[in-house]
């Protein structure tokens, strides 16, 4: 996983046309139908409204490009929690932070999240990086502690209630049912097949792109190629989706090494016999859970 929104909203949905992808759109927002050409942007998205910032890339990995937040948050101290904006109290964001002051783009991901995707942030024996950039690691089973809880509340309310009023959410689903449905145009920000939408990334991989949502389905936008050191970033990660894929799609047990091989976070804290063993003592935890080809006994060693 390696995308989040700019607004931290995400959606695994199917796309619709794949033989367009990509498309290009006209002054008003209405697919052309034909695909977008080399240099093409999001100026006809911009052109009815709806396209704020940009939020591009991969899953949990993806960079905002939204101007006026990158320039004021350039001028910051990554390590000032007093001057550093945020929604979550509990997540100064300096990670965050800390990133955009040696990449030059805001990562869209959670602090926290965002920490266990690269080799920067947590660290064993690295108490210090911990404190210093405040990474919450207890955060997100707070969050769903505090969301089951949330839950319980509401059903509880609602078995109560004379009178149920449904109030608009900030979730994609409804959304994106009420574009294809009436045809009235959406855009939101979608985990779609790359197919050339981010030249710089593989064709095949997972992107996160603006996508336009109408009648016609989900339609990806053209994004053009990525700042070489953001491509570099995310292809760390994108490596270790492909070997996931390739392990699934030929049954080979053999690539579920290969990719915790190729995690940059495995990679900087476990040596290669660690790793292997590692691995094993996770497909022996998951047990009856996996398909028979994956708990082949395995003898370590290399492919």
């Amino acid at each position: 996983m390696l995308t989040w929104a700019w607004a931290e909203m995400e959606l695994w949905e199917e796309v619709h046309h794949a033989e367009a992808w990509p498309r290009s759109y006209g002054e008003d927002g209405a697919a052309t139908g034909a695909p977008a050409k080399e240099g093409e942007t999001m100026s006809s998205l911009r052109n009815i409204g709806i396209l704020a910032g940009l939020a591009l890339g991969v899953s949990a990995m993806a960079m905002g490009a939204h101007a006026s937040e990158c320039q004021s948050a350039r001028n910051v101290d990554p390590l000032s929690a007093s001057n550093l904006p945020r929604r979550n109290t509990r997540c100064p964001n300096k990670v965050r932070y800390e990133m955009l002051t040696r990449l030059g783009y805001f990562v869209t991901e959670s602090s926290e999240h965002f920490a266990e995707y690269t080799p920067y942030f947590i660290k064993e024996g690295r108490d210090d990086l911990i404190e210093r950039f405040d990474i919450p690691l207890d955060e997100y089973p707070k969050r769903c502690i505090e969301q089951i809880e949330r839950w319980k509340d509401q059903a509880a309310a609602y078995r109560s209630a004379d009178k149920i009023e449904v109030n608009p959410s900030k979730e994609y689903a409804s959304s994106i049912i009420n574009s294809v449905w009436t045809g009235e145009p959406s855009v939101i920000y979608g985990n779609v097949r790359n197919n050339g939408c981010i030249p710089s990334l593989p064709a095949n991989c997972a992107a996160e792109v603006p996508c336009l949502v109408d009648a016609s389905g989900i339609q990806p936008t053209y994004v053009g190629e990525l700042p070489p050191q953001l491509t570099a970033l995310m292809r760390t990660n994108i490596s270790v989706q492909e070997l996931t894929v390739q392990a699934l799609m030929t049954q080979n047990r053999e690539h579920i090494y290969h990719a915790a091989m190729m995690d940059p976070h495995t990679a900087a804290e476990l040596d290669l016999d660690q790793i292997w063993s590692l691995v094993d003592d996770l497909l022996a935890a998951h047990g009856d859970w996996l398909p028979d080809w994956v708990r082949t006994s395995h003898e370590a060693g290399v492919a």
